[in-house]
Order: C-alpha cells, then structure tokens, then sequence
C-alpha cells in the first residue's frame, strides 16, 4: 500500500497552495492511517507541499512505523504533534480535530483548516471499496446465520451478541459500531440500546450492525416480525421499504446530498408521517462508520458542488418510520455511487421476514 498512501498525500499536498500552507499538521488518527498506514493511537504526520511528509509516533509504535512506512520519514516523539510544527513554516492544523488547548500550545500562528483529508478521504479506490464489500459480506452472512435463532422469549441483548459474536467468528476484525437491536415499542427510538426485553409474538424488531474488516466499516439494518404481524405493521413495512428503494435508485454520479434524501423523504410525507422520520436519509462510510458525504434535507448554500456526489463514493440509504408507544421500521443498505448504476453491497433481501 505504500504507493497508494503516497498518492494519497500527494493529493493533499496539491491541495496546500490554496490555503496559502507550506505544509499540513495532520493529527486525526483515522487521517493518519489512511494517510501512512500506520494505526496508532498516538502518531501525527506532517505533509508538505512537494508531498514529502514526516511521521511522529512513540516507542510503542516506532518499530511498525519504521517497518510499513518506509518511504517517510519516521520520528520517535511522545508528543507527535509538538515534534512536528518545528519542521515547517507556515502549517495548516486540522482544526475539527485539534483541542483548543493544543491549539494554543502549539502556537496561535497556526492556520486552522477543516475537512482537507477528509476530501481526499471522499472517493475511494477500488481496493478500499473491496474492503467495505467484505465487511459488507460478513454483515450479511452474520444475519443469515442468526435469524433462525430469533424467537420469542431471547432478549434484545442476546441478538445484539449473537450478531456480534458471529460477524468476529466469520472474519471481522470487531463489530463496526455498538449493535442496535430494538423490539416491539422500543422499535419507535431510532439508536436504541440493546436492553433485556424478551420477543413478543407480534414484536417488529429492528436490527442496525455491522462489520468492521481491515479498518473498513459496514452499516445495514434490517426489521423483521415475530409472528404474524398486524396489518398496520406491513403497511409501515412497506411504505419504509417504498422509500428506502426509492433513495437507493436516486444515488448516481451528480446527485445533490439533499435530492437524494428527498427521494425517500418525500414519499414519506406524503403518506403522512413526515414527522416521524427525524433523521437524515444516510452518510459516508470508510474508515469511520459516519463520514462525509452526509444526506440529509439541509440543502448546501456555501458548497453545493461538494454536496454533489462523486463515482466511487460509498454511502447508506436508510430511511425510518418512528411511531412513539407502537414501534417503528428502519430498512437500511450500503451502496456505492457508481456511473453505471448503484452498486449494492449488503444484499440481505429486504422482503419483510416472519419470523
């Protein structure tokens, strides 16, 4: 991968000139990574216009750093970033990332820039793309080996573990996020936690996780009923699933973030529940589980070419209906941006499964 994350830090670099910096200070350490390699929780890497870049970390990490960045610099330092704003002139800070204490410590001269990696970050390679497709993968296996244990009586917290365990046993490196299992009226709280509820016949049960594979995330949510469900549990069901089709049809090269939101929203409303989707439609994922590009209503007055999306860009549709006391639906894929057409990664069917 070392030609890759230099090619990598040599789009950032041509991206310096505009914020008038010699050099960029970067101290987020998924930003880090992506950048060197290197998964460190104490590490900062300097990189300069002409693309050259120094690595900081300490004793605990020298050794790995030295080992698969061979192509930098590499410095043992424990404080990473105070080791490094010596080596440059006029450095841009990652101010979404850097404290104010840090800031002042390590000179208020310092030019404060946001989301420079993160645009980089945007549009992924083929091999990154790989990698989410396999997390996906194991998403979907997990689920399918699962489901025929749900039955009334086994707790919220029970699925969320078995889920968990299974995707680790599979292949994951851990879970992508905190599982997200929620039953019956416990449906109708959109990031639920997993609590000791049993099943109940007529349950709706909503169940939001993923995979987390090399460093790279997946994200699905599937809802399922447990027994025959009621007929205003299919309707919600199927209206969800209306939407969440159509947002997932709307995501191509060009698309603005909000065009794409309004695409399920808009169904949603109409059917008279637009109060009871408050959330946005989706978000990036990559090396975090929530990154840019998000989609949501807020339409972009400052940047709206950023708002576009890109070929390459991997995004989540997953609209969700709410309904307090009663329980709700989420149904929710990872897909990427593609100029031919959406490319599908977590393909669990969204059929409404009776359990």
């Amino acid at each position: 991968m070392t030609v890759t994350h230099a090619r990598r830090r040599e789009h950032l670099a041509a991206l310096l000139p505009a914020h008038e910096a010699d050099a960029i200070l970067v101290t987020h350490g998924v930003n880090v990574r992506y950048l060197t390699g290197l998964d460190s929780s104490n590490a900062a890497v300097l990189v300069r216009a002409d693309a050259t870049a120094t690595l900081a970390t300490d004793s605990r990490y020298t050794e790995t750093a030295r080992r698969i960045c061979s192509d930098i610099e590499v410095v043992e330092e424990r404080d990473v970033a105070g080791g490094l704003v010596s080596r440059a002139r006029r450095i841009g800070v990652e101010a979404d990332h850097l404290s104010v204490a840090d800031y002042f410590r390590l000179g208020e001269d310092l030019l404060r820039v946001s989301g420079m990696v993160e645009a980089v970050r945007l549009v992924k390679d083929e091999a990154e793309i790989d990698l989410i497709r396999t997390a996906c993968e194991l998403t979907d296996r997990a689920l399918a080996d699962v489901l025929p244990i749900l039955r009334p009586g086994l707790t919220e917290k029970e699925i969320a573990r078995a889920l968990e365990c299974r995707m680790i046993e599979l292949g994951a490196d851990r879970p992508a996020f905190d599982s997200i299992v929620a039953s019956g009226p416990n449906g109708s709280i959109p990031h639920h936690s997993p609590s000791d509820r049993p099943l109940e016949r007529g349950d709706l049960v909503t169940m939001d996780f993923g995979a987390l594979y090399e460093g790279y995330h997946a994200d699905m949510t599937r809802t399922v009923a447990v027994g025959e469900p009621a007929q205003w549990q299919r309707e919600l069901y199927e209206l969800v699933r209306a939407a969440q089709r159509a947002g997932r049809r709307a995501v191509r090269p060009g698309a603005i973030t909000h065009d794409v939101d309004a695409a399920s929203r808009d169904l949603i409303v109409e059917a008279g529940y637009g109060e009871y989707f408050g959330h946005g439609l989706g978000h990036g994922v990559g090396l975090e589980i929530h990154e840019a590009p998000f989609l949501s209503p807020a339409k972009p007055e400052s940047d709206p070419e950023h708002a576009r999306l890109k070929d390459r860009v991997p995004v989540t549709v997953e609209p969700g209906v709410y309904l307090p006391g009663r329980g709700g639906v989420r149904i929710e894929d990872t897909l990427v941006a593609r100029d031919q057409g959406p490319e599908l990664l977590t393909r669990t069917t969204k059929e409404l499964l009776v359990l």
